[in-house]
Order: C-alpha cells, then structure tokens, then sequence
C-alpha cells in the first residue's frame, strides 16, 4: 500500500519576530516494512535546512529564519509505500517474563525502561490500575494486549482536554484525552512491568467508518513494546488495534517530548497563533525512474570518429 502525506504547520505572530529557530521531525522512517519513496521539506520564509540523525535514529531537520518575519510556515510531503507484514502472536511463552528481567535484556533497553518526563508513573496510575483491575498475565504478549484494550474503554477521546506538556494525571482525573495521553499512560504502565515501552510518533490513515477515533487531519502517536521473540510491537490504545499497514512510522523516543513533529523559538514581543494541516491519502504506486526518461537522441549506427563528449553534451542540453 502506498501513502501520501503532506504535512503543514503555520506560526502567525501578531507583531514582527527578529528570528525563528526550529527543529522537525517529520520525515517517514525507511526501515522495516516500511520504505519512503520521496521526501521533501519546504519553509516560507525560505531557509536553508541542515539534517542529522539522532542517537535513537530519528530524521531531524532544522533551520534558522533570522530576517523579520510574521508568519511562518513548513510543508513537509511524503510518500510511503507500506509492505504487508504478518501479525504478532496472541502470546508467547511465559518464559519471556524471564527474559525480560534478564539483566541483560534490562541494560539492552535502558532507555526505554526508566520513568522519563511525560511518562512517570504516579499514585494516581496506581489507584487507576486498582480500580480496573489491570495488571501481568501469563506472558507478556496477552498482558499488553488487554492493557490495549482497557485503556480504549477507560478513556473518552476528547481534543483540548489535556496539552502537549500534560502528565499522565491529567487525563487520568479526567477519563479524556488524546491519543498522546494514551501512548505515555500505556508506556507508564508497561515498563512499570519490566516491558521496554517506546513512543512512536506518525501518522494513521484513519477509517472513521472502521470505528478509528483518531483525528484524520492530525499526526498520530501509539506505544512500540519489546516482546521477546517477537521484538519490537506496535499497540494503539486510541484505536485497540495492533499498529499496522496504517500506521506510518516518523520517529521514536521517551517519550512526546523528545520527538515533537515541530518545535522552535523566536525572538520578538510577539505572541503566536499554530494552525496544522495533516492530509493521509492513498496513493498509486509512484513511477519508476526509468519511467521519467524520454529519447532525446536515437540510436544510430557507430560512425568511426564519433567525438567521446557526444552523449554528455547532448544531456546537458536537455536538462
């Protein structure tokens, strides 16, 4: 399956700004079943972007606008082709408890094990894992996937409830939040069991008819939990699916704060109004390289002394 992706972010300012700094991370990931066939990133005021890797293996770009301005936008388009893959197991043997408490397997996934920002579990966690009743099974694989499910039925999807910066208390007291609040509450929870939890940020091609609960025209963000044998798998507690063909994957952290699709400063007595767009579409297979090129020249027979630069000076008069 293939998917097109453009991603709009605007900042409107109610007086001029001296300077903008930003950072993104929005470029697809290419690795697994998943393939970026393009990519591209513009910005209005137009700037030069500088790209690296972080130590997780993120994409990021940043840029810098240090001219006056008061808007400024960044449009990221992708395309994504998303191969099937087959689907996890209900469970796996109880012995992956084991496993997983291995200090080996402990050292391996540091990171992804201790309480970090957004993701601290708290007394309020606690209380609400009491009240429902939710704790280990048999093995780990059945253990995360009815957390999944209980999580879909505790908590109403409810935008503007919570923020970016929110605890996980916030949506606990309330019952409400978005889909940000249910990956940091299941990754809370998930390695208070011992169970490596990551964030994943991206984006869902949503199916309002198929029962999703997601916004269509927002990014996405659901919980990747290493599963011995199995490794690293997606759960969506928005949605109570299994992360699949759906889910295009950008970057993974912590937890939100680590990879947000866009972050920045500016300098200025100016406040700041963010509009995003978000557009998941399907889309045809795109064309193959070859596709593109077009006979300039046909072919004829060798003469003896052609001249050796023939072939590049006439490309370079096509292009």
């Amino acid at each position: 399956m293939f998917y097109s992706i453009r991603h709009l972010t605007r900042y409107r300012y109610d007086a001029p700004v001296r300077e903008s700094v930003m950072q993104l991370y929005v470029q697809p990931k290419s690795e697994g079943v998943q393939r970026l066939q393009s990519f591209q990133v513009s910005t209005q005021p137009r700037a030069a972007l500088q790209a690296y890797t972080d130590h997780f293996g993120n994409a990021v770009y940043h840029f810098d606008v240090p001219g006056s301005h008061q808007e400024l936008s960044v449009e990221a388009e992708a395309e994504v082709e998303m191969q099937a893959s087959a689907a996890p197991p209900e469970w796996v043997d109880d012995s992956a408890w084991a496993i997983l408490s291995d200090p080996r397997t402990r050292g391996e996934h540091y990171d992804m094990l201790e309480n970090h920002g957004l993701t601290r579990a708290t007394p309020l966690l606690q209380d609400f894992l009491t009240e429902r009743g939710i704790g280990k099974v048999a093995d780990p694989m059945s253990s995360l996937r009815r957390l999944n499910q209980a999580l879909f039925a505790a908590f109403a999807y409810a935008p503007e409830e919570t923020d970016v910066d929110s605890p996980i208390d916030v949506a606990l007291s309330k019952r409400k939040g978005v889909c940000q609040d249910f990956a940091h509450i299941m990754i809370a929870i998930a390695r208070g069991w011992g169970v490596p939890a990551r964030y994943v940020s991206g984006y869902l091609y949503t199916r309002r008819d198929g029962g999703d609960r997601s916004a269509p025209d927002a990014t996405h963000a659901w919980v990747e939990a290493f599963v011995p044998n199995c490794g690293w798998v997606g759960f969506d507690p928005t949605n109570n699916v299994l992360a699949g063909e759906r889910h295009i994957r950008v970057a993974i952290g912590r937890d939100y704060s680590d990879v947000p699709p866009v972050r920045g400063v500016f300098k200025g007595p100016a406040n700041s109004e963010l509009a995003v767009a978000v557009r998941v579409s399907p889309a045809k297979a795109p064309r193959r390289r070859d596709d593109f090129l077009r006979v300039v020249r046909p072919m004829m027979k060798p003469v003896s002394r052609a001249p050796e630069n023939a072939a590049d000076e006439q490309h370079q008069q096509q292009q």
